[in-house]
């Protein structure tokens, strides 16, 4: 069983499972639900991440069209992927030569940025708790970051852009920064509240994790 419950098949169905989700993405009306649903099973069952990887490289090598939404949306999944989970070193070494191959070949296009953004991500990514939220899977989508509103004693709300690898420390910081505080000699942390309880968010913590619990 996985996170919520979640029950799982052996493996090499599971992979079949997921094989299938991707053939089915270039036609899905909402695709963000499905690629969360392939991010999920990869963080429950993280033997299958290389296992996507890979599929997602072969799918974005050579399609039929490209640049085509069908092809654009594996990118996306591809994105989504490379912020979430560092496949094993064969098979990061194997995706940097594509995206290497796809910006040498198809520069200036949207595969080639989205290209771009897979490399730097991949060396930001430490790993996630959680995965990401529907709505960070639409920025992602987009190369966009996300903005999250904090909310400070004594002052208004504060609305931050953050992106999947930005900490809670980095956003604490940002907000001392802003709000003209760091002169002062208090500590400064972020809280997590929710309607049964609230906790302090540690320092390490991914902003982009916290987002997807609230969701």
């Amino acid at each position: 069983a996985g996170a919520g419950g979640r029950r799982y098949a052996p493996l090499r169905d599971e992979a079949v499972k997921l094989f299938n989700s991707l053939q089915q993405l270039e036609a899905e009306r909402e695709p963000a639900p499905l690629m969360q649903g392939v991010l999920q099973t990869c963080l429950d069952l993280p033997p299958l991440v290389d296992e996507v990887y890979c599929q997602l490289v072969k799918q974005t090598t050579e399609p039929p069209a490209p640049g085509a939404q069908g092809d654009l949306r594996y990118w996306q999944l591809l994105t989504c992927m490379s912020c979430t989970f560092v496949p094993s070193a064969p098979v990061l070494r194997f995706l940097r030569a594509h995206l290497d191959r796809t910006e040498s070949r198809c520069p200036s296009s949207e595969m080639a940025k989205y290209a771009g953004f897979i490399r730097a991500a991949l060396g930001k990514t430490r790993g996630r708790q959680c995965v990401p939220s529907l709505e960070e899977i639409l920025v992602l989508a987009r190369r966009q970051e996300m903005v999250c509103t904090v909310h400070c004693p004594g002052a208004a709300a504060c609305r931050v852009a953050i992106s999947s690898h930005t900490t809670a420390a980095e956003v604490a910081r940002e907000l001392v920064s802003r709000l003209g505080l760091s002169q002062s000699p208090n500590l400064f942390a972020l809280y997590e509240q929710s309607r049964l309880r609230e906790q302090p968010v540690g320092s390490a913590t991914l902003l982009a994790d916290v987002l997807t619990r609230f969701e």
